[in-house]
């Protein structure tokens, strides 16, 4: 799948830069155009893959280069105000080359969740393709305000993107590791994840070709549904001497049904084990497997059932699949797409946040109404008093 990704603040800017790293690496050539924008210069100067010219610092008027400091009405505001600006980069985007735009986020910032969902009403405004949003949800101890931001904005992005892909920090980082560290290595899985998913149907060097093709038109088939979802992945080596999660797959055991229960298992994994974004599995509305390794691991039959127990699980009729064969990959791995979930605990207590927000500013607001009264009563009192 061809893609222009844009990142819109720090931790959107970041995540682009991995992914072309991994493009780079991989030889995918999914990233067709990354573009980082952002409101804070040093954010900026601080990435390494993005090119200089696709760097576009916005809102120098009001907060020179310095970031809106977690404020994302106004990192809404200057992203309108300065759409323009990104324009000039997104006119650089070889537009008939891609098959989807994809804007990245973290949604508890000022800039990212402010004016991530600006930009995509602007793209879906413009252009005939696509509009997805990758959008990265803050982990509870970073802080009241992120969560608060988190809780505005992200029915926003929803509403503007045509699917919200998610990743849940809270259910990602790990007890006692640093904030720079958890980053980078949350970063990392939100590559290998989605890197996987949007690399299927590209045909390496080297030329092997998938039994069972998944393109460009299945993944944007499976996302068509709207709403949010959410991606899993499993991996195996297929040499013991890899140092694989399990080391089952091995070039004496090529067994037809071996491989396929594998196949199977790891399909499995995928779905009911770690997801971007935990929920519960049987609210998926459309569903997509890919399975990815070197063709001799990889066999039709059990890309098959794979795509069958996930259609049971997920009580769907509307289960994609597929494989992705590499050549020289040391692992077979599988990933699951699972579009328009509807059950998910994270989003709900989200939402509950919106609303207990909306209602504590709606009670301030009263009793700043009755000061204010009260005050002009007091006020006109004393002037009576006075004459």
């Amino acid at each position: 799948m061809k893609l222009a990704m844009i990142g819109f603040g720090q931790a959107g800017g970041k995540i682009v830069d991995k992914f072309v790293e991994f493009d780079r690496g991989t030889g995918c050539d999914v990233v067709q155009s990354a573009i980082a924008v952002n409101t804070a210069k040093a954010d900026l100067a601080g990435l390494a893959h993005v090119p200089e010219r696709n760097r576009v610092l916005v809102g120098q008027a009001r907060v020179k280069g310095h970031g809106v400091g977690a404020d994302n009405e106004l990192g809404a505001e200057i992203a309108e105000a300065d759409i323009g600006e990104i324009q000039g980069a997104l006119d650089e985007v070889p537009v008939h080359e891609i098959d989807a735009f994809l804007v990245v986020a973290g949604m508890g910032g000022g800039t990212g969740s402010g004016g991530a969902p600006v930009l995509a009403n602007h793209l879906k405004r413009i252009y005939t393709e696509p509009v997805y949003g990758l959008g990265v949800l803050p982990a509870a101890d970073e802080g009241g305000i992120y969560t608060l931001n988190a809780a505005r904005s992200f029915k926003t992005f929803v509403d503007e993107v045509d699917n919200l892909l998610v990743f849940d920090n809270d259910a990602w980082r790990e007890t006692g590791e640093s904030v720079r560290g958890g980053y980078d290595r949350i970063n990392e899985e939100i590559v290998r994840r989605f890197g996987v998913l949007f690399s299927a149907g590209q045909i390496d060097g080297e030329g092997a070709v998938a039994e069972s093709v998944v393109d460009s038109s299945e993944i944007i088939n499976t996302l068509a549904c709207g709403g949010v979802s959410t991606v899993g992945y499993a991996h195996e080596g297929v040499d013991p001497a890899t140092g694989g999660l399990l080391g089952r797959f091995s070039d004496d055991d090529l067994d037809a049904t071996e491989t396929t229960n594998r196949i199977t298992s790891l399909v499995r994994k995928a779905a009911l084990g770690r997801l971007t974004l935990p929920c519960e599995v049987r609210s998926t509305d459309r569903s997509l497997v890919v399975v990815k390794g070197p063709s001799e691991y990889l066999n039709r039959k059990g890309v098959e059932k794979g795509r069958k127990w996930l259609e049971n699980e997920t009580a769907s009729m509307e289960v994609r699949g597929g494989d992705y064969p590499t050549r020289g990959a040391g692992e077979v791995s599988a990933v699951t797409l699972l579009s328009g979930v509807t059950d998910v605990p994270r989003i709900k207590d989200l939402q509950q946040v919106a609303v207990e927000t909306q209602d504590n500013i709606e009670n301030v607001r009263e009793e700043s109404d009755e000061r204010l009264e009260q005050l002009i009563h007091d006020d006109a009192g004393e002037l009576e008093a006075l004459f």
